[in-house]
Parts: C-alpha cells; structure tokens; sequence
C-alpha cells in the first residue's frame, strides 16, 4: 500500500522483455537501494512491482504482460524519469490517499496552464475513470496523490503547486504524453458493495440503497 507522496524520481535504464512481461533496471537514489530488500514493493510510476535485484544505484523490478498493458511503462526507454515510491510504513503520517499501486487505466495530457506559481493539468479520463471521479476527491496520476479540481465530459484536471513540481517530474511532461492513473479505491469498494457497478453513483443510487 502506498500514499502517491514520491519518494523519488528515478531513471530506466533497462527494460528487458522476458515473454509477455519485462524486467525493469531502474537507476534511484543510493540511499533509497541500500535500504530495499529482495521482494519488497515499490511503486514505479503509480504501478507497484517487486524487487527482485538491488544494489549501488540501481534495483530491478519485473512487469507482467498485465501490468505492460495496463500502464505506460511497457513504452519506457532508457533515461526516461519515473517516479518511485516505497510502501508505507505502519505509523508513519499519511500525507496523500490510500494507494494500492494497481493502475486502473492509462489517460492523456491534454494541456499544462500556468496559473501563478501553480501548473493546472487537464488529463483525460475514460468511463473506468470517470465514474469514479468526485470533485475535490483524490486520485494518483503516474502514482503522485493529487485533488480534482475540475471535472468535464471525458476528462479532469488536478493542479501542481510549486513544491510538488520540484519534486515530481509530471510538469515536464508534454501535451498528447500518457499517464498511468489509479482513482480512490473507497470509491471502488462502494460501488461493488452496492451491486452496481458499472452506474455512476449519484443521489439517486444512494437514495435506493437507503443512505439518503
């Protein structure tokens, strides 16, 4: 489980297809590696992997064909930035949101405006997303824990204040780039509790089962 705080932005420096799936060799802060053990998770743009080398400034991880599929990182090159979070640690201060590391599905950039200091992203979101999605609620784009500002038809936007944009690397992305997103997972469970998923939950829906 982690909270979409980074810890770190990283660097591939390999992807090696193994089948269907890929190893990953990821370069890190040498402080973060000397402190990971065989097994462990770590978040890798949002998407939680296993270690399975470490050592010196670089650890390795393995994807699934699942994991290639569902998220961005299948279409990593050497040198591209990613962000890279641990698991979170029973008592430590939960700064974000309950992020399970499961990359729900992939949206696209649609534009960066400055406003002031900040950058105000607009990301689309297909209906997986969506229906998901509530005003001033939490969701984790390329793993970074973030507020919806704004919902529209097919897309939202969040907004980077300047000391998230020193630390992540999401900023620096260009309009049409890809990121993997990952939406509240008490959303989820809600929706399945009620029976009903596949409708958007509104007023009406939670009037039936009795919670209005």
């Amino acid at each position: 489980m982690f909270t979409g705080l980074i810890e770190a932005v990283g660097e591939v420096r390999r992807l090696t297809r193994r089948g269907v799936g890929a190893q990953i060799q990821l370069k890190a802060p040498a402080a973060m590696v000397a402190e990971l053990t065989l097994g462990e998770s770590v978040a890798v743009d949002g998407a939680c992997l296993t270690v399975v080398e470490a050592g010196g400034e670089a650890f390795t991880v393995d994807a699934s064909g699942e994991t290639l599929r569902r998220t961005t990182l299948g279409g990593r090159r050497p040198g591209d930035p990613v962000h890279l979070e641990r698991a979170m640690r029973l008592g430590d201060r939960f700064g974000g949101h309950i992020v399970a590391g499961h990359v729900d599905d992939t949206g696209q950039i649609e534009r960066l405006t400055p406003v002031g200091e900040a950058v105000e992203i607009w990301i689309t979101a297909s209906e997986t997303i969506e229906r998901h999605l509530v005003n001033k609620g939490s969701i984790a784009v390329d793993g970074v824990s973030l507020t919806l500002n704004a919902l529209a038809a097919g897309r939202f936007s969040v907004t980077l204040i300047p000391h998230t944009q020193r630390v992540i690397h999401l900023a620096r992305k260009q309009p049409g780039a890809r990121v993997n997103l990952e939406t509240d997972i008490i959303g989820k469970y809600v929706e399945r509790l009620l029976g009903r998923a596949g409708r958007p939950i509104d007023a009406d829906l939670l009037s039936r089962a009795g919670f209005l």
